[in-house]
This record gives structure tokens, C-alpha cells and sequence, in this order.
């Protein structure tokens, strides 16, 4: 899985630092689990509709689910500033996944 920060991004610069990380990967021999949530079960309206109060945690939440799919996890720069990501490698080491950094 790939493990980034988004907050204060744009949408151009988290799929470029994505990309570039999928395509690191996939020249190390891994395959990678989605752990962005762009369908509509995630959209503003649904979340609300469900009664999603804490809409960065239920994307955590959901990121966490999909880590138990993995054998590795992928740490984008600056992963360090970020509260999700902070948690997600905590997860990791915690769980042996293997832990890698851009």
C-alpha cells in the first residue's frame, strides 16, 4: 500500500506523488493495494447521507481494512507531518509489514 499526505494538496500533486510511487513499486516487483477512496461511497453527500461525522478517520479506517491485504507498506515523503500516515506506519511496524520510504 502507499501511505501519503494530502492535506493542503492539490489533486494534480497527490496523483503525481502517487504515480511516481506506483511506478517505484511496480520497478521493485510489488503489485499495490488502492488506498484512495475517489468512488461515489466516499463522496461528500454519501459520507453525510451515512452519518459520517469524522471524515478523515473513516478514510483512515478504510486505509487500515486494506493494509491487512498487503505484505508491505510504501511511506511517500513527508509522511512524518501527517497524523493518517504517522498512524498507518505505527500499524505497520506494530503488524510486520515490510516498511518502505521514498
Amino acid at each position: 500500500m502507499i501511505s501519503q499526505p494530502m492535506a493542503g494538496k492539490t489533486d494534480e500533486e497527490i496523483a503525481e506523488a502517487r504515480d511516481k510511487a506506483c511506478a517505484k513499486l511496480r520497478e521493485m516487483g510489488y503489485e499495490f493495494v488502492n488506498t484512495l477512496f475517489t468512488d461515489e461511497w466516499y463522496s461528500d453527500e454519501a459520507m453525510e447521507e451515512r452519518g459520517v461525522v469524522q471524515i478523515p478517520l473513516c478514510y483512515l479506517a478504510k486505509s487500515l481494512e486494506n493494509m491487512s491485504l498487503c505484505h508491505a507498506a510504501y511511506f511517500v515523503k513527508g509522511w512524518e507531518g501527517a497524523r493518517g500516515c504517522k498512524i498507518e506506519h505505527e500499524v505497520a511496524e506494530a503488524y510486520g509489514l515490510e516498511v518502505l520510504h521514498e
